[in-house]
């Protein structure tokens, strides 16, 4: 499972919450990054990695409402 798409979509969010022209959008960037690690963390998890909670973190700490779908949908219960 290639990791380095998510890394690189992760990334960009984040630079383009950085350059964000208002609020609004900076707020989608950053709920959009925040998905991203959590599909990060999942995937890592899934692959025995030490870092998955690291990226799960980043997910619920910048949209704790998203993160609990989230893994849901990706078979945690937590």
């Amino acid at each position: 499972m290639d990791l380095n798409q998510p890394y690189f979509d992760h990334q960009l969010l984040l630079i383009s919450a950085g350059r964000a022209s208002s609020r609004n959008a900076r707020h989608e960037c950053e709920v959009g990054a925040s998905r991203v690690a959590g599909r990060i963390g999942c995937m890592q998890r899934a692959l025995g990695a030490g870092a998955a909670p690291s990226w799960e973190a980043l997910a619920t700490t910048a949209a704790p409402s998203l993160a609990a779908p989230l893994r849901h949908q990706q078979g945690y219960a937590w």
